[in-house]
């Protein structure tokens, strides 16, 4: 069966690029420098540790990139990186940069209630710097 992106994360979502066999998207969410990964793998496999090496290897390389990025591009005071999945089944990872004077700290993005979504310029250019740092790597 092809890999089906949630339309939960779709909709939330704008796609970046395909990397390392995963799907890297910038969430929607302006308060918050975040990155959502997606990696294409069968149903049913949900956290980090039910992947094979070869594929744990290309994620948690991808985690790394899309961090160094966000911390060189955002300049956060701190970096979140997480596997829940409780609200979303389909395996995701989110890479957010945080600041200790956003909206959300120290609680955590998720259960934020003030969202904010990009405009279009700011979006396009989050996701061409993206696309930029990952074409070079």
């Amino acid at each position: 069966m092809a890999f089906e992106l949630s339309p939960r994360l779709a909709s939330g979502g704008l796609e970046i690029a395909r990397r390392r066999g995963c799907r890297v998207l910038l969430k929607n969410e302006a308060n918050f420098p975040w990155f959502i990964l997606v990696p294409e793998v069968e149903e049913g496999i949900e956290d980090l540790h039910q992947l094979d090496e070869q594929t744990f290897h290309e994620v948690t390389l991808l985690i790394r990139e899309i961090s160094e990025f966000v911390s060189a591009y955002f300049k956060p005071e701190k970096l979140n990186v997480a596997c829940i999945g409780n609200m979303v089944r389909q395996m995701h990872i989110h890479v957010v940069g945080r600041f200790t004077n956003d909206p959300a700290w120290p609680g955590v993005v998720w259960a934020f209630d003030g969202k904010l979504r990009y405009d279009e310029v700011r979006a396009e250019e989050i996701v061409a710097a993206a696309k930029g740092y990952l074409e070079k790597l």
